[in-house]
């Protein structure tokens, strides 16, 4: 299921493909039944962060509608973490997850006020403090910190 969208995803130039030392594959995945949120956009208090939160840059040129983070052996993406927000261009975010949380490896799904998506598997979430997005001359790319 997960290379259901592929074709779409590719077709529709719009954020990232990985440029990272971390081995990184665009593809994609249905949007499935929400389960529980393992991350979301909200400020939580540095007590209470867990190790794989990360600030996710927007510098596409696009205005993100939607952000999905699953883990990287789930079937189905989880809620979108911006909720009614959107992430504009220029713009910065900081996910949060749950202290109890424990995966290391995780999926990233963005999408645009159409639906157009982008997606990268096997962010290991635990090396990661920033991942910027960039889209320039027909390629999305993605740096991360």
């Amino acid at each position: 299921m997960k290379h259901l969208f592929f074709t779409a995803t590719l077709c529709f130039a719009l954020l990232l493909t990985a440029a990272c030392s971390t081995s990184i594959t665009t593809n994609t995945k249905p949007a499935g039944t929400p389960a529980s949120t393992p991350a979301t956009a909200a400020a939580t208090p540095a007590s209470q962060s867990a190790a794989q939160d990360f600030t996710l840059v927007n510098k596409t040129g696009v205005e993100i509608h939607a952000v999905y983070i699953s883990p990287h052996d789930g079937d189905d993406w989880e809620e979108d973490i911006l909720g009614r927000d959107t992430l504009p261009d220029g713009e910065t975010v900081d996910i949060k997850f749950s202290r109890g949380e424990t995966a290391e490896n995780w999926d990233l799904r963005i999408e645009d006020s159409k639906g157009n998506a982008i997606e990268w598997e096997n962010l290991n979430l635990l090396k990661i403090s920033k991942a910027t997005l960039f889209y320039e001359n027909g390629k999305a790319r993605a740096e991360v910190e």
